[in-house]
């Protein structure tokens, strides 16, 4: 095999949250298959030159200088991750020569109710006009958000030339596997980056994190801070504490969003069953689990955590099994997945 020639990531690496982190896993991946050149993007969507510190700290580990703003972009194959951080500009403002465009879409094309998430038609046409290439794809990450890609393209049409990649480009969860306790409590937590899409109203968040439960432990919570939270909860800022001291103060994460946001994998659950916890979510964000997470609605989480209190044993085997799960999401299943899109008589995209 000859290998997946020239590699280029384009992004900004300035993405918080989950995006950054899939980036990061993704590129820690591939390292052993050849070596990507990382192309930065200064958009107005973020403000500074600093990385996300998972993408920092991945470009350390593996040597990669990226570059910012080049004007042109040119490998056999260019992954393009998040075009949503093209939203605001006016233009592509490079040129991309490529065999082979993928563009890899972590936020779903469209908001639960079917309005359109973000500039979607404006973004695929800046780069569009910016790149020459043979083939141009859509990656979706999850089976929801290729739902989202797929009625954006039957209301909107998909652009000439564009497909979409038949397997999705997944998150890659190769995290350490903590044991569950064998004696869970009613300590419940949530974390997230900061925004008001990421949290449900607050109605429901009083459901979630009630006064008679042992512990609430919000991180990510700058504007229930600003706002000033109830005495029950525990708040934090984003990256306001380590994740493992986070894990360490909580049995079980309930994670739910505000009802015109809809998560398009969630990689923060992941983490919550690696750390060992029982993750609670909507049904339609823990279907893409495989049972490892449990869907629920607010008003169902107390009865959920009172019967994994009173039976310890099961939440040990749902922890472990939930944790089986995250199998799938592997970084071998990404490497094989990603060798796969290549020629290997030529290393071109296949």
């Amino acid at each position: 095999m000859t290998g997946p020639g020239r590699i280029a990531y384009l992004l900004d690496p300035r993405f918080p949250g989950g995006t950054s982190s899939a980036v990061a896993e993704e590129l820690r991946t591939i390292a052993p298959l050849c070596q990507p050149a990382v192309h930065a993007v200064s958009s107005r969507m973020f403000a500074g030159h600093d990385p996300a510190p998972p993408l920092a700290a991945a470009f350390e580990a593996l040597g990669i200088e990226s570059v910012w703003d080049a004007d042109t972009v040119s490998a056999d194959t260019v992954i393009l991750h998040n075009p949503s951080f093209l939203k605001f500009e006016s233009g592509f403002g490079r040129r991309v020569l490529c065999r082979h465009l993928i563009v890899v879409t972590h936020e779903n094309f469209l908001r639960p109710g079917g309005e359109e998430a973000f500039d979607v038609t404006g973004c695929l046409d800046r780069i569009d006009r910016g790149t020459l290439a043979l083939r141009k794809s859509l990656a979706p990450i999850s089976a929801h958000n290729r739902a989202t890609v797929a009625a954006w393209g039957g209301r909107f049409g998909l652009p000439p030339g564009w497909d979409v990649l038949q397997e999705d480009w997944f998150n890659i969860c190769d995290l350490p596997m903590i044991a569950p306790t064998d004696t869970p409590r009613d300590r419940r937590g949530r974390h997230s980056r900061p925004g008001f899409e990421k949290f449900p109203p607050p109605g429901d968040l009083g459901l979630c994190f009630p006064s008679h439960a042992e512990a609430n432990v919000i991180l990510g919570a700058d504007l229930l801070i600003a706002e000033g939270a109830p005495a029950h909860w525990q708040v934090y800022p984003f990256r306001g504490l380590e994740l493992a001291r986070y894990f360490g103060m909580i049995d079980f994460m309930v994670y739910f969003t505000a009802p015109t946001w809809q998560e398009s994998f969630g990689r923060v659950l992941a983490e919550g069953i690696a750390a060992g916890k029982v993750v609670i979510s909507d049904k339609a964000t823990a279907a893409g689990f495989g049972g490892g997470v449990i869907g629920a609605r607010p008003e169902e989480v107390d009865g959920i955590i009172r019967a994994f209190v009173d039976d310890p044993a099961r939440f040990a085997r749902h922890v472990r099994a939930a944790q089986a799960a995250l199998a799938a999401f592997s970084a071998d299943a990404f490497r094989a997945r990603f060798a796969g899109l290549f020629d290997p008589r030529t290393g071109a995209a296949a």
